[in-house]
């Protein structure tokens, strides 16, 4: 961090700022920054970061779960960009003893947490810890019952703390859907080829299927548990309530 940065006043004069804006705050303000791409809709975020600032660091998860499609797309979001993609793998002895343990489907009966927490928390904590700032392509309208409140710029009390302030960036907190797809139409810039067989949020094959017209992108991930669950944990901090 390079000067004084005061995150929740940040997030109020910055509210209906565009996305361009909120990300030149961020590489204004912080050289040790990353962006998370899941190799989803998030490409929009990616795309206005590295026209903005070509030399921008990302990483994405490998769950070792992921649709060979969202593989194939992450090859050629590396290419189309000339970027140097940081592939983030679970702990390989956490990962064995789980599924020795449990086998490879236990989320269906036990829920995704624990699946979640090995295969992407971990990692993702272990990365964070070396960063002083993470942008992200959250918006409020991916889920109404966890991700209505999320602020454009904000302290990361998840995966923060008092020793390592972490801050966090989420651009596109105020686009819809339409404002994505417009942006992707638009620009003509690749996307994940899942989205054509309806496909809306993408995750781990197991867990993600496409969804029916009219149903909301969320109820296609972990379709068998409560509307409140459909979190993996990235974004542990939108479950905290807000007044």
């Amino acid at each position: 961090m390079t000067k004084t940065f005061d995150p929740a006043e940040l997030a109020e004069s910055y509210a209906g700022k565009s996305p361009q804006d909120i990300l030149k705050l961020a590489f204004e303000h912080f050289d040790n920054l990353w962006l998370s791409f899941s190799g989803a809709d998030d490409i929009v975020v990616l795309d206005m970061a590295w026209k903005i600032n070509p030399a921008i660091k990302v990483f994405t998860l490998d769950t070792g779960r992921l649709h060979p499609e969202t593989y194939q797309f992450l090859e050629k979001v590396r290419e189309h960009y000339g970027i140097a993609l940081e592939v983030l793998s679970p702990e390989h002895q956490a990962l064995e003893a789980y599924v020795k343990e449990k086998g490879l489907f236990d989320f269906y009966k036990s829920g995704h947490g624990e699946c979640c927490g090995i295969r992407k928390i971990a990692p993702l904590r272990r990365k964070l810890a070396t960063v002083d700032a993470w942008i992200t392509g959250q918006r409020r309208d991916q889920s109404p019952g966890t991700r209505s409140h999320v602020p454009v710029i904000e302290q990361d009390e998840a995966f923060g703390s008092e020793a390592h302030p972490l801050i966090k960036f989420n651009p596109l907190a105020n686009y819809s859907s339409e404002d994505v797809w417009n942006y992707i139409r638009m620009l003509e810039i690749p996307y994940n080829p899942l989205h054509e067989r309806g496909f809306v949020s993408i995750g781990c094959e197991p867990c993600t299927r496409a969804v029916l017209p009219n149903q909301h992108e969320r109820e296609g991930r972990w379709w068998w548990e409560e509307a409140t669950q459909k979190e993996c944990g990235l974004h542990a901090g939108n479950l905290i309530a807000k007044s």
